[in-house]
């Protein structure tokens, strides 16, 4: 097997693929989707996204600290892909794709009601990288859409059919492998 050497760039892909609402100072709600995006700790829980700052929404994350993460499914593939290709200067994205907003618990942004997961954040620190800057923020509050919820009180988010983004496409996720620990787990004789 041999191995082509590329320039050196961001191949960890898959990546999930979240649209961010963000409001400013009055209030305005804009929705950007974001390909730059993960956990960066469990205790406190924290979360990153990396914005270009020529985009419309990276004043209004600086003006406020604050923004919502809105985990996508195959049915907001194309919202999804709509709120990263259009502007908020030029659209209302919201209107536009009959998205429908709900108030946050402890931000001013809105959560988008039709994403089965939204992820209040408040941002603790910005970090300029580059072509992008990073919001390292805290997360302050989760909501889920209880259709998703089993008998267990467990929430199934492969129920909900997220999808992921490689590589200039959104792929929907295929069959279950594993569950974590699998390959050290005792095998029943």
């Amino acid at each position: 097997m041999a191995k082509i050497s590329f320039k050196p760039g961001n191949m960890l892909y898959p990546l999930p693929v979240v649209m961010v609402s963000v409001a400013d100072k009055a209030g305005k709600a804009n929705i950007i989707t974001v390909a730059w995006a993960g956990t960066i700790c469990t205790n406190p829980p924290m979360v990153s996204i990396s914005v270009r700052p020529s985009r419309h929404s990276h004043h209004m994350l600086l003006e406020t600290g604050e923004f919502v993460i809105n985990l996508t499914t195959k049915e907001l593939a194309y919202a999804a892909d709509y709120c990263g290709v259009k502007s908020g200067k030029d659209v209302d994205k919201w209107k536009e794709m009959k998205l429908t907003p709900f108030a946050s618990d402890f931000v001013m942004a809105p959560c988008i009601a039709e994403s089965p997961v939204n992820i209040e954040c408040k941002v603790t620190k910005v970090e300029q990288l580059g072509s992008h800057d990073m919001f390292a923020a805290k997360v302050v509050a989760v909501h889920v859409d209880d259709k998703y919820m089993n008998e267990k009180g467990s929430f199934c988010l492969e129920d909900a059919e997220p999808i992921v983004y490689s590589h200039g496409e959104y792929f929907a996720l295929g069959e279950k492998l594993g569950r974590f620990g699998y390959s050290v787990q005792k095998k029943n004789v």
